[in-house]
């Protein structure tokens, strides 16, 4: 249901509380039950390999994965050195073993804040291998969004990487390895990694200043995949925050027959897409299939002030087969699900859609509301509601999201006067665009920064039994 600027404005800066307002997949679909199946599979599996029984051997060259049965365990702490990686004597950066990596290796990363390779702000991975983080000191015990978590940042100096801060690519060297990756309890902060205008934090800034040696905010998301064809990927139990995507803040794109798990994750407060489910696939015949469920995606923008794009917790592709349930889709710029791409195998179940500005899902150009979809979607749905939640975040927060400014297409383009130059003269004789006055597009408030304790207090809320919860490892 479409909801007034200035109403969500009052009722978040006084209360913070937003109120608006079964079928199964056709024969088509019947292979995604599998999918499913073979997901919780994977699941119980890594749950073996990353409690606090995890067996792991001294010797590197011995240590093995127990869930891939061909890789080894690498161990990552911010008081390690060196390459060997082992438990005893563990890396202090996945750079540092990036080029020791091979497909099915697992990586287990202690609590504490990693910058990448020499400060980078980025994780190029190109081998499949699994990233298992949260852990205890001495990588007994996992406890990924209390005591320990592991926090993926960076910093905005100068000429270091503005690319996702965690990065797949596989699609080309790895096209048919249909393994499995895990990406499991990692909190993926870009607040670090962005540029703001003031010292308040308070609006990001993409553009480079070099001669203050500040970087631009990187216009990338959290966790960015390319992988090939039959491949498993599960996602679980992450926190992604104050990334400034054009599109994903999560954005997993895979081939032919590929399965994807995305599940008890927190995306909260980033611009574009919350999560975007891709392909490069051409064909309905073995569309690839993504379960995304118990996620609660957050705070959702536009690109910029003035954009028309992005704002949508989750957007598909054409061919891909989705099912999204249990999920809580809060607070975007433009709306819950965005399938105006036209994915015609998606089924809704269960999910909560609240504090949306346009609607709640959109197909083609039909924007609509929970109430609607029963009625005029053509996706599959059901169970899908909207109710009153109250996101624990800080009251300055929430008073500052409240109260930021939106700058309209139409606004600008009615500021904008034509003077009647003489380079304007020159340029109307060669019929060139006449040049106009500049006028301020950027608001005072944009993305400004959550903070982590922010963050996770969301995500051990309950949201009328939907969305994420603290992981139960």
């Amino acid at each position: 249901m479409n909801i007034s600027k200035k109403r969500i404005a009052g009722v978040i800066a006084m209360f913070f509380v937003i109120s608006i307002a079964q079928a199964q997949f056709s024969q088509l679909l019947k292979d995604a039950k599998q999918t499913k199946k073979e997901a919780e599979q994977a699941v119980n599996e890594v749950k073996k390999t990353t409690g606090s029984g995890a067996k792991t051997a001294g010797n590197a060259t011995a240590e093995k994965s127990e869930k891939t049965g061909n890789g080894r365990d690498w161990f990552i702490s911010k008081a390690g050195s060196g390459k060997e990686g082992t438990r005893e004597k563990p890396a202090k950066e996945i750079g540092a073993i990036a080029d020791q990596l091979k497909p099915g290796d697992v990586i287990h990363i202690a609590g504490g804040e990693y910058k990448g390779k020499m400060d980078a702000g980025s994780d190029l991975l190109t081998v499949p291998v699994s990233i298992i983080g949260g852990y205890s000191a001495d990588f007994s015990s996992r406890d990924p969004w209390g005591k320990t978590p592991t926090l993926l940042s960076g910093t905005n100096e100068y000429m270091k990487s503005s690319e996702p801060r965690l990065i797949y690519r596989l699609e080309k060297t790895f096209k048919t390895w249909s393994g499995e990756i895990i990406i499991d309890g990692l909190v993926i902060d870009h607040g670090p990694r962005n540029q703001y205008v003031t010292p308040e934090e308070l609006a990001i800034k993409r553009k480079a200043t070099p001669e203050k040696g500040f970087n631009p905010s990187p216009e990338y998301g959290g966790i960015d995949i390319k992988a090939g064809e039959g491949i498993h990927i599960a996602i679980r139990n992450c926190i992604v925050m104050n990334t400034a995507p054009t599109e994903g803040a999560v954005e997993v794109q895979v081939g032919k027959n590929a399965q994807v798990l995305i599940e008890n994750n927190l995306i909260i407060n980033n611009t574009g897409e919350g999560i975007y489910c891709k392909t490069a696939w051409q064909s309905d015949a073995g569309a690839p299939q993504f379960q995304v469920r118990n996620n609660s995606i957050l705070f959702t923008w536009k690109h910029d002030a003035i954009a028309t794009y992005g704002g949508n917790s989750l957007k598909l592709d054409t061919r891909v087969v989705v099912s999204a349930e249990n999920n809580v889709f809060a607070f975007g710029d433009y709306g819950g699900v965005d399938n105006i791409k036209n994915c015609k195998q998606l089924t809704l179940k269960g999910n909560l859609f609240v504090g949306h500005r346009k609607y709640d899902y959109r197909e083609v150009n039909d924007g609509m509301s929970v109430a609607d979809m029963a009625d005029y979607a053509s996706c599959t749905q059901s169970d899908n509601f909207s109710t009153l939640i109250k996101p624990q975040v800080s009251r300055n927060w929430a008073e500052r999201y409240a109260n930021r400014q939106e700058i309209s297409r139409e606004q600008v383009d009615a500021s904008v006067k034509v003077s009647n130059s003489a380079a304007n003269q020159v340029r109307s004789m060669f019929g060139l665009p006449l040049q106009g006055s500049s006028v301020k597009t950027d608001a005072e408030v944009w993305l400004h920064r959550l903070s982590v304790e922010d963050a996770i207090r969301v995500g051990i809320q309950s949201f009328e039994g939907k969305g994420c919860s603290r992981p139960n490892l």
